[in-house]
């Protein structure tokens, strides 16, 4: 019996350093982000530290259904994804692990993160106008696209996508209920047609006369700017870009984030990852590699469109908090015929 027990203390002890070993060695990612330029994003993590990544992609409420479903079962060690009303909304199920990492915090704007998940890459809500058709001081600001000179000259995607949304969320937070819901009835009284497509058709159809001025992500403008296709080359030739409220309260911004799981089994690879996306050469990628901003300023940026564009100054809202204003964003929207 003694022999027995012996023997099965030391099978136990042998799983138990077997997990504590994979557990360096493995990360189980799910991801909404769906860029394929993000595969050098993981391989240089891997390289870094040995870390091997298994990775589910999908959209980000079958994640999240996912992950809430799995429990305490879920193999699942850290969720990203875009935009911070997603994130907020992911955080709202405490899905997440309290962001414990002084590295983290030493590099990531108090702004650009929660108590549970960080920002790691930045987009902006910018103003793309025809120049034939529209003058830039036209459209200095969001609010411009509400008034009566601009009648038949706005499109925009869907006003219940996250991206309009959390801008949305943010006009609420500074200028108030009353003024963003004249300011949604403004813009759907300017619609040049009905909100279709995603920032890409918005961008085109202002290019091609279409439209005279439309909201987008400067991810998507910056694409579009070092694309080598002559149909976009053209269109960015006749594309004006602004950045919005810089008198103000400054450019709208969005972000790509994440943050460790609660029920994650491997920890410390977690914290690793989340780590190594606020390290310069991270950063760099997100901004050089996919056209992103970095969150980490003293980070150099050496991306042509990026650097075409210009500095801004960037609304300072916390993003944790659009989320806060998102749903009455959303029945504003609805009340204004925003859809």
């Amino acid at each position: 019996m003694l022999k027995s027990s012996a023997l099965l203390t030391a099978l136990t002890l042998a799983g138990l350093l077997t997990s504590a070993h994979a557990a360096d060695t493995e990360l189980n990612l799910y991801t909404a982000r769906h860029y394929q330029t993000d595969e050098a994003l993981y391989e240089n993590f891997t390289k870094t530290t040995g870390i091997r990544i298994n990775r589910i992609e999908g959209k980000e409420d079958e994640l999240l259904e996912r992950i809430s479903n799995e429990a305490a079962n879920s193999p699942a060690d850290v969720f990203i994804t875009v935009d911070a009303a997603r994130l907020a909304k992911a955080d709202e199920l405490g899905i997440f692990a309290p962001l414990d990492s002084k590295l983290i915090e030493e590099r990531i704007a108090p702004n650009l993160r929660t108590d549970t998940w960080a920002a790691f890459s930045v987009r902006a809500r910018v103003i793309v106008y025809n120049k034939l058709d529209v003058k830039p001081d036209q459209v200095r600001n969001y609010e411009d696209l509400a008034k009566p000179a601009l009648k038949g000259l706005v499109c925009t995607r869907s006003g219940s996508h996250p991206y309009n949304l959390s801008l949305g969320a943010a006009m609420i937070q500074h200028n108030g209920t009353e003024n963003t819901e004249k300011w949604a009835r403004g813009i759907v009284a300017n619609f040049a047609r009905q909100p279709k497509g995603g920032d890409t058709d918005q961008i085109r159809a202002v290019g091609a006369g279409e439209c005279g001025v439309a909201i987008a992500n400067s991810y998507y403008v910056a694409r579009l700017i070092n694309s080598s296709k002559p149909d976009d080359r053209k269109t960015m030739e006749a594309v004006g870009v602004i950045w919005p409220n810089q008198q103000s309260w400054g450019t709208h911004i969005n972000v790509s984030g994440g943050g460790m799981l609660k029920h994650a089994p491997h920890k410390e690879a977690a914290r690793k990852f989340l780590e190594y996306l606020a390290s310069d050469q991270a950063q760099a990628y997100f901004a050089n590699g996919n056209n992103e901003w970095p969150v980490v300023n003293s980070v150099k940026v050496n991306n042509p469109a990026l650097e075409s564009l210009g500095s801004f100054k960037m609304d300072s809202l916390p993003v944790g908090e659009l989320a806060k204003t998102t749903a009455e964003a959303q029945k504003i929207y609805d009340r204004a015929g925003y859809r």
